[in-house]
């Protein structure tokens, strides 16, 4: 039984490889008796990029050619125009978390804007069979390689850690929403209590969109 919320997506991962080769040039030398030796020249490939653009650019040019813009859309996905920005930079907000077990009602808890959730987060009943549920926007740009990570405690000794790679998304208005396998809760004196824990949201390039400490009781009965 894992105490992490855990947190697991089967969104396919957008991006395309591009092979990079050297370039070799040969010369030929003529010596003194006549004959030619060969000397090989090798010359690092460089690649000059161009000037980076904000995603919305990106869509917007060329859009008069038909066979281009189609193969934009197979790159890139459905993407809402409405939530591209001009940075190049992706934003993602994490809204809410939700607990689902069967025949109660869902316990719904608002991600903080700012700082960690103030006192118990939420209780759980010992022995029992739940869901987590996770919402997210993403805006701005594509966000690559999102990164869902949990550590939790209990009288400060960790008693479980879990990683999972989520995915890539395109920004759009509407929110996305990941249901994780189902879970139990442990049983006994020993389980019972209160747990603290951290959860924290990354993408490929290492940047934080949410990094949250908040705790958490097991106890006999839902609260």
């Amino acid at each position: 039984m894992s105490l992490a919320v855990g947190m697991v997506s089967n969104s396919k991962v957008m991006g395309e490889n591009t092979d990079v080769s050297e370039t070799k040039s040969t010369s030929k030398t003529p010596t003194d008796d006549g004959t030619e030796d060969e000397a090989e020249e090798y010359e690092d490939g460089k690649i000059e990029l161009g000037p980076q653009c904000s995603l919305k650019e990106q869509l917007e040019k060329d859009k008069d050619d038909e066979s281009l813009r189609r193969w934009k859309e197979q790159l890139l996905g459905s993407v809402d125009l409405n939530s591209v920005g001009e940075t190049l930079e992706p934003d993602v907000k994490i809204l809410e978390l939700a607990i689902k077990s069967s025949g109660r009602p869902d316990i719904v808890v608002p991600i903080p804007e700012s700082g960690n959730p103030k006192g118990t987060w939420f209780t759980l009943k010992e022995a029992s069979r739940y869901r987590m549920n996770f919402t997210f926007q993403v805006s701005n740009n594509i966000v690559s390689g999102l990164q869902y990570s949990n550590t939790v405690w209990k009288t400060g000794i960790k008693v479980d850690s879990a990683k999972e790679m989520l995915g890539t998304f395109s920004p759009q208005l509407e929110t996305y929403t990941h249901e994780m396998p189902e879970e139990t809760t442990p049983s006994g004196i020993f389980a019972r209590g209160s747990y603290s824990a951290k959860t924290k949201f990354v993408d490929d390039d290492n940047k934080c969109y949410l990094e949250i400490y908040y705790s958490f009781d097991i106890k006999k009965e839902w609260q």
